[in-house]
């Protein structure tokens, strides 16, 4: 069968008995199984689960008990915890793990009958910005298979891009949904920090790390955050702030809104082609209605060097945990507790995941906590500030989501640094706290670019409604990587 094309001509199908969700599921398993090894996007598929559910939702359906969402299918990148189901944030550590118990966000797609169609692949705990250090093998970018699809949440952009899952669930730690969207030519969403709980995904960097719908448009990317935001008991950090009607704002007019250009965000670090593609993307926004006017976010070039202190002294907190003992990976025949720890972490732990262990501790440890974790603190505190001061004059920040398109795979593997430099334009709203969004843009070389905006905090429907219209104008979400009929049969 083709398969549709977004969320909503998926309920569409449903409701016209154009196809059932068995029907649905089927073609979507079909082309997981017959193509995805060329791209390597999923770690587990769960193929009984999936049909028994779908099962379900057409029974639902029948007996006039479903929801809008019943019967459609989905991926969750595989750090959200699920119940029976292997979760193992692309690391040995947690090859063996699994979940007695659902994540929020898994839990509250399920109530509304979505169908779970795997768990998709992702850079180890989340470190990473290629998905080349998962323990399950790297992911490939649909558009060119020698490229990276981004990371951390690769996986699931790419699973989305090539036609695998209408929608999937991501994580956002310093940029990654956003640069895997932009990488691979789909939308993603990173909402406020506390928007969406953060109960049952595996930890990389508490005060940072932000869980969101990843969809090839602004609309998909709607339709899934509508059930997995909203306040959890069961997450401290989960905000109390109401939720917005995320599709009541879609079709609003663009004039009149201000849109703030950051001089800083076009650098010597910009590809000059990527930022032709953003230029005309603006132009666009301007046709729309929009202001435009330049502004200034000085501390930007700091953003870098305190996300990476920060996130990696998180990471070697959040990290202890995993020591041999309750679960997870244990060396065999340890001779003492000493010689259990150090196995146990060097056979687990992959290096990427080991080096920010290693720079989290160091600037953790007695004498340097002030000069770098604190003097981080306080650079993020400027950060906020700087953002604060630009939403008094505008609605929304736009630029850049990557100063370049995807890399080839290996291209940073002896120099990570380069690879850090890539989170340029995404990290400061993770330090922040704000929610940003990315949407395709157009392409340099045959390869998607990704547009950026940021909102000010709990905006993301103003986000949306900026994206959907943008999207309305120029139709690139509806550039496709792969023939959608192909492999589905």
């Amino acid at each position: 069968m083709n398969l549709p094309n977004s969320v909503t001509e998926i309920i569409q199908g449903f409701e016209n008995g154009k196809f059932s969700s068995q029907e649905l599921t089927k073609a979507y398993l079909n082309r997981i199984d017959n193509l995805d090894p060329e791209i390597n996007s999923f770690i587990t598929v769960c193929h009984e689960r999936a049909l028994l559910d779908a099962k379900k939702a057409d029974r639902s359906r029948a007996n006039g008990s479903a929801n809008k969402l019943t019967g459609v299918p989905y991926a969750n990148k595989d750090i959200f915890c699920t119940k029976g189901v292997r979760t193992t944030s692309g690391s040995r550590m947690l090859d063996t793990f699994i979940s007695p118990y659902d994540a929020t966000i898994v839990e509250r797609l399920g109530s509304q009958g979505m169908v779970m169609l795997g768990k998709t692949n992702m850079d180890e705990f989340a470190m990473g910005s290629s998905n080349e250090t998962s323990f399950y093998g790297q992911v490939n970018n649909p558009w060119n298979t020698n490229c990276v699809p981004g990371g951390s949440s690769g996986g699931s952009a790419a699973a989305v891009s090539a036609g695998f899952t209408p929608v999937a669930t991501g994580s956002d730690t310093g940029g990654s949904i956003r640069q895997p969207a932009a990488f691979c030519g789909i939308s993603g969403l990173k909402p406020t920090y506390g928007r969406v709980s953060r109960y049952g995904m595996i930890a990389f960097a508490s005060s940072l790390d932000q869980a969101g719908p990843m969809g090839r448009s602004v609309e998909d990317l709607a339709h899934l955050l509508a059930p997995m935001a909203g306040y959890d008991s069961r997450d401290s950090t989960s905000s109390m702030v109401k939720t917005e009607d995320y599709f009541g704002n879609l079709e609003d007019e663009l004039k009149g809104k201000t849109i703030g250009l950051p001089k800083e965000y076009f650098s010597t670090n910009l590809d000059r082609q990527v930022e032709g593609v953003i230029e005309e993307a603006i132009k666009e926004f301007e046709k729309l209605g929009a202001n435009i006017i330049e502004i200034s976010l000085p501390t930007t070039s700091l953003s870098i060097p305190a996300y990476y202190v920060i996130s990696s002294a998180e990471c070697s907190s959040n990290l202890s945990r995993y020591d041999g003992v309750r679960y997870g990976h244990r060396c065999e025949l340890p001779t003492d507790i000493e010689d259990l720890y150090k196995r146990t972490r060097s056979e687990g732990f992959g290096e990427e995941v080991k080096r920010r262990l290693l720079t989290g501790t160091y600037v953790l440890s007695s004498g340097y906590y002030d000069a770098y974790y604190r003097k981080a603190q306080q650079i993020r505190r400027l950060i906020k500030d700087d953002f604060a001061n630009a939403f008094t004059q505008v609605d929304a920040v736009i630029s850049p989501t990557a100063p370049t398109t995807a890399f080839k795979a290996g291209e940073h593997q002896d120099n990570p640094v380069e690879m850090y430099l890539g989170d340029c334009f995404t990290v400061a709203s993770n330090l922040a706290g704000l929610p940003a969004l990315s949407v395709p843009a157009g392409f340099v070389g045959g390869m998607p670019v990704g547009l950026q905006l940021i909102g000010s905090y709990f905006q993301e429907s103003k986000l949306l409604t900026l994206g959907h219209m943008f999207q309305k104008s120029t139709g690139w979400h509806q550039h496709f990587s792969r023939d959608e009929s192909k492999g589905a049969q």
